[in-house]
């Protein structure tokens, strides 16, 4: 079968999870630079990546890459390329695009140069002169940094932390995919306990219990590259069909998700219903300076604590904060993963991270702090 190029895209700071994720599915990395990981594939990988990944924002077809000084040399090399593959004579064929740092400067005149080589390259193949592009889509982006042109179809659709379990969200939600980061980067495994105190809509904990069960977070939507004619759709029913073969139907999950808004926690329990994990989560109505934590649990604590729109000002927030960091101040068999935007977190909890990562959701740049508890001595 043919061998492609794809690329699995990130937010900044997930690349080697992202990468990690590739390597366990059995891909062969080709480079990973910053939020992007290139990986090699057949047409097979597509819907194999695209249902599997779980911290990864697209999976992108690579069609191709050139320096590219002129409007005249993008418009040979993107002509040159594989369209007349992939773009049926129906194809809905769009072109986004960005530059930075390149002599090809206005994206306008890049997108437009771009759709003329296409068009031009599938009117030799069809033998028509205008498309109708009632068909399938296909999401083209012409990339230029530093005068490298990177030219891609998007075969996700939908970016991949719409995971079609998220009808409601809490007012600051944070993405699917960087939850399941949260979840990756953590010492959380199957046999801990793991509890978000700060629950709001679910995320991290419906994010947890999927790790936790081992269950593609892609079984429940559709991509676009699904409707693409010449990719066969038996590879698509063998990848659901493989992925719903390594659920965990065995394990019992111990997770815990609180939150002090009942509403909240009745969006969080649905989401839950909707991602088949409702019955590994436990989830209650629970005011934060009400908790209390058993030391002998050895638990795992990840959580997005409220700033921001979910707090009303930087007093609530120091306060709840300083409380977190009493709270757990002399409690060393825990773990605690804390991501938030406020830069003064530290300070306020009361102890200086074991590690500190810097990450981004969506825009919002926010800093995940790890503190790493004394590991259990499982019998």
């Amino acid at each position: 079968m043919k061998k492609i190029e794809l690329i699995a895209t990130t937010a900044f700071g997930i690349e080697a999870i992202a990468k990690r994720e590739l390597e366990d599915l059995g891909f062969n990395i080709i480079k990973t630079e910053d939020g992007k990981i290139t990986f090699e594939s057949d047409y097979s990988g597509i819907p194999i990546a695209n249902i599997n990944l779980r911290t990864a924002d697209r999976v992108l077809l690579k069609m191709g890459e050139f320096k590219a000084l002129s409007f005249e040399e993008l418009f040979e090399n993107v002509k040159s390329l594989d369209w007349d593959e992939w773009i049926p004579e129906d194809g809905n064929f769009i072109v986004d695009g960005k530059s930075v740092k390149s002599k090809l400067f206005s994206i306008s005149d890049c997108q437009s140069i771009t759709e003329k080589a296409i068009v031009e390259k599938l009117k030799k193949k069809y033998n028509v002169e205008w498309f109708q592009k009632t068909g399938a889509d296909y999401r083209i982006q012409v990339s230029l940094l530093k005068d490298l042109a990177t030219i891609t179809m998007d075969t996700s659709g939908n970016g991949l932390h719409k995971r079609g379990y998220r009808e409601q969200a809490s007012n600051a939600p944070i993405k699917e995919t960087l939850a399941a980061s949260l979840v990756l980067l953590s010492f959380w495994n199957k046999d801990r306990l793991l509890l978000d105190p700060f629950c709001g809509s679910g995320t991290i904990a419906i994010e947890a219990a999927l790790i936790g069960k081992n269950i593609a977070p892609g079984l429940n939507r559709k991509f676009a590259s699904e409707y693409w004619k010449n990719i066969d759709s038996l590879y698509w029913k063998n990848a659901r069909v493989n992925a719903l073969k390594k659920i965990d139907q065995d394990s019992e999950l111990r997770i815990l998700a609180f939150d002090n808004d009942p509403k909240m926690i009745e969006i969080a329990k649905e989401n839950a219903f909707e991602a088949g994990v409702d019955d590994c989560i436990n989830f209650k109505v629970k005011n934060f300076y009400n908790l209390r934590i058993d030391p002998d649990d050895y638990g795992i604590m990840i959580t997005n604590p409220p700033y921001g729109e979910r707090l009303g000002s930087v007093g609530e927030a120091k306060r709840l904060y300083g409380h977190l960091g009493a709270l757990m101040k002399n409690i060393n068999t825990w773990s605690k993963y804390i991501i938030t935007s406020f830069e003064n977190f530290e300070s306020v909890y009361g102890k200086k991270a074991d590690r500190r990562r810097k990450l981004y959701n969506g825009k919002i740049k926010v800093d995940y702090y790890q503190y790493y508890g004394d590991r259990p001595e499982y019998k």
